[in-house]
């Protein structure tokens, strides 16, 4: 059972993380700056929603506030709170392994914005929805190739260490994969619509 006086995002989930490795690895703490420096350098930014740095700070001064993270001794530079040292709390230790361990079992609806769009297209004409879809495929394309640049790039490292690669690998491919399929069809004519065909079936199911 998940806790819910605790709210989980992906960058909390990061930083606990990186905190169970410094725990893990008999370092004890770990500072802002560090955190933020090593989900850049190991590329986790691909799936961790960084931000500023900002965004990183407020994070963790709300796992702060709510008892699952504690500040150590002060290695404050002047009044540089990226130099404050925290590790995991008890409560903190317990909650990143529930947070691990409900995320890697439980799928969950995100609601991104393209199924959104998706499904209100017949509010547009079939030529401009083709047009963009077009303009996705391509952007799609590009990313699967950076992608798998980055995955030749850690292949070093053994597939451990690029799982997450390759999950936006496959999923990448798959919208892509889907998208290609909605453009043929736009294309041949099996997918289309015009004014008058919507008109005549929304009359034929009022709401």
């Amino acid at each position: 059972m998940v806790t819910m006086l605790h709210r989980r995002s992906t960058l909390a989930l990061a930083v606990l993380s990186l905190l169970a490795e410094a725990e893990y690895l008999h370092q004890g703490s770990m500072h802002p700056y560090r955190m933020q420096r090593l989900l850049r350098d190991r590329g986790k930014d691909e799936v961790v929603n960084v931000g500023q740095r900002g965004s990183l700070y407020r994070t963790i001064d709300r796992l702060h506030r709510t008892g699952l993270i504690e500040a150590r001794e002060s290695g404050r530079d002047g009044n540089r709170p990226e130099h404050t040292p925290y590790s995991l709390s008890d409560e903190g230790r317990r909650v990143w392994r529930e947070w691990m361990l409900d995320a890697l079992a439980t799928p969950t609806r995100e609601y991104p914005e393209f199924p959104a769009a998706i499904a209100f297209i017949p509010l547009l004409d079939p030529d401009e929805v083709l047009g963009r879809l077009l303009e996705r495929r391509r952007k799609l394309t590009d990313e699967v190739a950076r992608i798998q640049s980055l995955m030749a790039e850690s292949a070093e490292w053994g597939r451990l260490f690029a799982l997450e690669m390759e999950y936006l690998n496959a999923t990448t491919e798959a919208e892509l994969h889907w998208v290609r399929s909605v453009i043929d069809d736009l294309e041949s004519g099996a997918i289309s619509w015009t004014p008058e065909q919507l008109a005549a079936l929304a009359s034929r199911h009022p709401q």
